[in-house]
């Protein structure tokens, strides 16, 4: 493709390149670079593509798209903003795949994995579609699983997906889209059919600095939509409705004027539902996910629907058919007299929630939280997430999480800041042999909640990822134990 072609939608400072360079991909590592290449030299979070021009062009770079103009005779074109520069050159060298398909993007703290396979779900039982997803646990070209690294690529990985989804024959695409792909331009220029906002937490303060630039970061997705809906019962929805610039709906699961809103709600172990109403409208609603949160992915679903023109009915139908999501209030097989849950509860208010629940849900037996926090993360919550445990849980095992680059010793420290002394629990740095402790000391009756790893299947330390599958740590030591009394 030609140079000309892929600066297009760009805006050019100035240049030294020959707009009729033949270019053979887009790199921004300059380790990936090959011979007629563009190198786009980004402003990272944690370095600058800038100080690795001269290595792109070593490896035979035919141009770099930059914001600083490079030392030597290398042709060179320069933008005000590389970064933004990157998601829009990746969508002319793919040929805009996105504007080929009827995209759907879910932002929030909490609650987008779900809600976007309920929506794929929903799209591809009432519609007869292929649908594409991109998401935290993994991405999907209609059948086929794809392995992921972050909850929304980076843009030129973002247009190679929505690339192999057309060519797949997708004709729409789900899509998680977080903070940071917002705030760091990854989904520039990409238009959504629906966007819509479940809630926020605190969660990823280590990068946005406050509450209130983490939710303007999310209200960004709706500048982008055709429609949006939000999460009525969520105190920052009305900042997510006062910066749209779409038509957006509300949705509630409490109770409160809205839209779309949930009645008559009934929670099980196994199951919730409820009565779906908007306007004269009532239809019943049954999901085979336990827990209040679900009610809040099934809305979510049902409100991407409506958007699309999806009857109520039709969705909830489809929800009922609808299966559970792997490392969401994920049981796992053990002996009748307890229950393991996997769950990916890594912010305060998640742990909240599936703790509730499970207390909701417990057969007269206890609530045990086995948790940690990740490490090189917001700090802060750490202490909030141990008083949540010594208030929902009977019984705490805190142990480690993804410690990454710092002492996992350190984290639970952090943790056991916010845990009365008096709390009941257990202190365990291993990971496996914390699950183990718990499993042995069960009492009839109790729920195991091994929260903040949920569909994860490795353990990040020191930049290293260890394989660690707590569903195999259940099964092995099933084996090896029956177990005794805390």
């Amino acid at each position: 493709m030609k140079l000309s072609e892929l600066l297009r939608d760009i805006e050019i400072t100035a240049t030294t390149a020959d707009p009729d360079l033949e270019i053979r991909d887009i790199r921004y590592d300059s380790r990936a670079v090959e011979p007629g290449d563009l190198f786009v030299a980004v402003e990272g979070l944690q370095s600058d593509g800038h100080r690795f021009i001269g290595a792109a062009l070593e490896r035979g770079a035919a141009a770099v798209l930059c914001q600083h103009a490079p030392e030597g005779g290398a042709p060179y074109v320069l933008t005000t903003d590389s970064r933004l520069a990157l998601s829009l050159v990746s969508a002319a060298y793919f040929d805009h795949p996105a504007e080929k398909l009827t995209l759907v993007g879910v932002t929030g703290t909490n609650g987008k994995t779900t809600s976007t396979i309920l929506i794929k779900h929903i799209l591809e039982d009432c519609l007869g579609v292929r649908v594409g997803l991109i998401g935290t646990i993994s991405n999907w070209i209609g059948d086929v699983e794809l392995p992921t690294e972050r909850t929304t690529p980076e843009s030129y990985e973002l247009q190679k997906l929505f690339r192999q989804m057309v060519d797949a024959g997708c004709t729409h695409a789900v899509m998680e889209v977080s903070s940071h792909a917002l705030a760091l331009d990854r989904v520039a220029g990409v238009r959504f059919k629906a966007g819509l906002f479940t809630n926020l937490t605190q969660d990823h303060l280590d990068y946005h600095g406050t509450m209130e630039a983490y939710a303007l970061a999310k209200a960004a997705l709706f500048s982008q939509c055709d429609a949006g809906a939000v999460n009525g019962d969520d105190p920052w929805s009305p900042v997510m409705i006062e910066h749209a610039k779409c038509p957006m709906m509300t949705f509630s699961a409490r109770g409160g004027q809205a839209d779309l809103r949930a009645e008559d709600v009934v929670l099980t172990a196994s199951s919730a539902s409820f009565t779906a109403v908007s306007g004269g409208e009532r239809v019943p609603v049954r999901i085979g996910i336990p827990g209040a949160f679900s009610v809040d992915n099934a809305l979510t679903a049902m409100a991407a629907g409506r958007m699309l023109d999806i009857a109520m009915a039709d969705c909830a139908a489809s929800l009922g058919r609808a299966k559970g999501v792997k490392g969401r209030v994920e049981v796992v097989p053990t002996p009748d007299d307890y229950t393991v849950i996997i769950d990916y509860a890594h912010t305060p208010d998640a742990l909240e929630k599936v703790l509730r629940t499970m207390k909701q849900a417990s057969r007269g037996g206890r609530v045990v939280a086995v948790f940690g926090c990740g490490g090189d993360r917001d700090r802060t919550k750490r202490p909030k997430m141990g008083a949540i445990a010594a208030a929902e849980a009977d019984f705490s095992v805190v142990t480690s999480d993804n410690p990454r680059t710092e002492d996992p010793e350190a984290i639970i420290a952090d943790i056991l800041e916010g845990m009365p002394e008096s709390a009941p629990k257990k202190v365990i740095c291993s990971r496996p042999e914390a699950i183990c402790w718990a499993m042995d000391h069960h009492e009839p009756g109790d729920v195991i909640v091994l929260a903040g790893k949920g569909h994860e299947t490795y353990q990040e330390v020191d930049h290293v990822k260890h394989h660690m599958d707590e569903r195999e740590i259940v099964a092995e030591h099933l084996q090896r134990n029956e177990g005794s009394a805390i």
